[in-house]
């Protein structure tokens, strides 16, 4: 169903639902009455700030190099996906400033637009010199360097609005300027030889982005942009020393995924349209449930760290003096077949990196960020499920129209069977005061029962079949699910009657004597099997001298193995705006673990404050505690030299990894919210040798 579609559906349905006196009836038909139309008039002129904190990346495409009458093939330096490329040297812009003109023809609007950015895109050319005399030269990755500083774009747009949004499409000519920095050292005779080349490069750009008016003069949005800044002709690039030497030519081209948060400025103002929900509120006892619902989302999220103790690092380290930018958008459309059949589909856009690239921390610090980062933004069907509800009695329950859910009527007591993908979060281990990391906790332990080790791939779905018997005072849910194929894979393991996930939970809902506020305590378990090591045999084959390395005697030595544990959820209304919340979560801790992330014992809790006391009723204060810790066995692999599902150091002085989170988040519009976060984290990766460590992070969240 198209956007157009719902605005039409929308603007019909205050026309049906707005009384007409019947003797007025005539003279309304000879003189209708202006609408104000469904969507923002966003004509005329616009300059802005955009920012990217580590969400762009680039990649230089380098040769074939020519060294006297010898070849060294063509290179990628790749996408920021290294651990070399790890910290401050990742970002391909991190913003300026930028300035257009708009022209509509009624939801239509197409226009032109320029920007200039700042970059701070810096690549070393890993150049194999194999035959050359340099191969044991140290360090041989930066022999030469490539940099960019700035860029510039020139833009067509054609969008579509709706409401207060703009969706649009760009296309048109890049710029960008790159210097190629090479210090070639003669391993024989000592000294060495340096060379500088700056080029110019345009090429072209297409893109897509969001934007929406939080005022009548200024807006928020996202822009994504690629560019492809073409190819060069072959350049001279110094002289490499010595006897296998001679002169360096070579070409060199580049590519970039920008992502950018902007904030525009119309002076001109803008014709707002008024919100057709509070001009005419749903009324559920029309009987018009409605067969359709389409949401959607965006959440960008940019965190950074300054500089912590960090003696020595591993392949799976949190890294110091680094920013990262995650983006993700959503749609969440829902069908009902019938009164009781519903059809559910999210395809889903997401981009960018955790921290040291979502390793590290086993309560890792950005709840966005996936496993399966990546530098473009990549799609994915994230939910696809059929949902069948039997009502079995009792009063009648109204559900309003929201994600994932199309309006419609229940009844209190129900049996609710899906099959499908889906996320066990999305049924399981639920709390209104933390559970939801693009509106409340940032941390992987205040949302989640972290010593949970729920069955998923790596952005977190799976793929199964799940049951809930539910009544007004108490719930009961199950679901059996796929498990991936080996620990942290993408891949989901179809051998679902061999290994395959079983979790369960039973939810009571209660008001607290005194208080009379009410609360949910869950008790969940989970008994899944999937393809892992044990903790101790791989440390025993190791120290018998077996295997060389511990990874090595995880990877020989997985098999099908059982992994069950279970977890308690409390959260307790204590006044109208203040919320507690508190886990506790467990698993044997005898086999590495294959989804979630690297903890066996978790204990957290906190509180929620809405801003009602300072006329912010919107509002959202937060403020949470975790403790995470390993089992002995799962100690004892780390200590050897273990590379978990996040956490590696290479070596390990335990000690319990312990985070404190904050956040407030300030409510702008009814559809927009931007949080700003603070976490401190002890003993990351459980690990006294490092830390502690602070982290700061901002947080803008829209949705419709």
């Amino acid at each position: 169903m198209t956007t157009r579609s719902v605005s039409l559906i929308r603007a019909a349905a205050l026309v049906l639902i707005v009384p007409v006196p019947a003797g007025a009836a005539d003279l309304a038909a000879q003189r209708p009455a202006a609408e104000s139309p469904a969507y923002t008039d966003w004509s005329g002129g616009y300059v802005g700030l955009q920012g990217s904190a580590g969400g762009s990346y680039g990649a230089y495409n380098f040769g074939p190099t020519m060294i006297g009458a010898r070849s060294i093939p063509a290179f990628r330096s790749g996408d920021s996906t290294g651990r070399s490329d790890q910290g401050r040297n990742a970002t391909t812009a991190v913003g300026g400033v930028f300035g257009g003109w708009n022209w509509q023809a009624g939801p239509w609007v197409y226009g032109v637009e320029a920007s200039l950015d700042a970059a701070n895109l810096k690549r070393p050319v890993p150049s194999t010199i194999a035959g050359f005399g340099y191969v044991d030269a140290d360090p041989v990755f930066n022999l030469v360097r490539a940099k960019t500083d700035l860029y510039g774009t020139l833009r067509a747009r054609l969008g579509y609005s709706f409401d207060r949004y703009l969706i649009y499409g760009t296309f048109g000519l890049a710029g960008a300027d790159a210097r190629f920095l090479a210090t070639y050292p003669d391993l024989d005779a000592g000294g060495q030889n340096t060379a500088r080349r700056e080029l110019g490069y345009l090429g072209f750009t297409l893109g897509a982005g969001v934007q929406y008016a939080i005022t009548d003069s200024l807006a928020l949005g996202i822009d994504y942009r690629y560019l492809d800044l073409g190819g060069s002709r072959r350049f001279p690039l110094g002289t490499v020393p010595g006897d296998a030497g001679g002169p360096v030519t070579t070409r060199a081209s580049f590519t970039s995924n920008q992502l950018f948060a902007r904030l525009m400025w119309f002076p001109g103002d803008l014709t707002v349209p008024p919100d057709p929900y509070e001009a005419a509120p749903h009324d559920p006892d029309n009987g018009d449930t409605g067969r359709f619902s389409l949401h959607g989302q965006t959440t960008l999220i940019a965190q950074g760290v300054p500089g912590f103790r960090s003696p020595y690092a591993g392949a799976q380290s949190l890294l110091p003096y680094q920013a990262r930018q995650t983006t993700t958008a959503t749609i969440f459309l829902g069908f009902k077949l019938t009164d009781s059949t519903e059809l559910y589909y999210n395809p889903e856009f997401s981009q960018g990196f955790g921290l040291s690239r979502t390793l590290g921390v086993a309560g890792f610090v950005n709840g966005e960020a996936q496993k399966a980062g990546a530098s473009f933004p990549k799609l994915r069907s994230n939910r696809y499920y059929v949902k069948q509800t039997i009502n079995l009695g009792g009063e009648t329950v109204e559900v309003p129209d929201g994600p994932n859910q199309v309006a419609t009527r229940y009844a209190a007591e129900r049996i609710t069977l899906i099959a499908g993908k889906f996320a066990l979060g999305d049924f399981f281990d639920g709390n209104i005061y933390a559970h939801d990391p693009r509106v409340d906790f940032f941390n992987w332990s205040l949302w989640g029962s972290s010593a949970w080790d729920f069955p998923a791939n790596l952005p977190g779905f799976t793929q199964g079949v799940y049951a809930e018997y539910n009544r007004p005072d108490f719930a009961i849910r199950a679901a059996y699910t796929q498990v991936p194929k080996e620990p942290s894979s993408d891949v989901l393991d179809p051998r679902v009657f061999r290994r395959a996930g079983l979790n369960a939970e039973f939810e009571q809902r209660y008001i607290l004597p005194g208080l009379d506020q009410p609360g949910k305590l869950r008790f969940g378990l989970f008994s899944n099997v999937g393809v892992s090591a044990s903790n101790r045999e791989v440390v025993t084959l190791t120290q018998f001298g077996l295997f060389g390395d511990v990874n090595d005697a995880a990877a020989a030595t997985r098999r099908p193995r059982r992994k069950t544990g279970g977890y308690i959820n409390l959260e307790q209304g204590l006044t109208p705006e203040l919320g507690l919340f508190a886990r506790a979560s467990l698993n044997d801790g005898r086999t590495e673990n294959i989804s979630f992330t690297d903890i066996d014992q978790s204990f957290s809790g906190g509180l929620s404050l809405k801003g009602k006391a300072w006329d912010r009723p919107d509002d959202t204060i937060g403020v949470g505690a975790a403790m995470n810790g390993l089992s002995p066995s799962h100690r004892a692999a780390f200590a050897a030299g273990f590379y978990g599902l996040l956490i590696g150091d290479g070596r390990l002085n335990y000690g319990t990894e312990r985070a404190l989170e904050t956040y407030y988040a300030l409510n702008l519009t009814k559809f927009l919210t931007l949080t700003f976060d603070y976490q401190f984290l002890s003993n990351p990766g459980y690990n006294r040798d490092r830390g502690p460590a602070h982290f700061f992070a901002s947080r803008l969240h829209a949705d419709f």
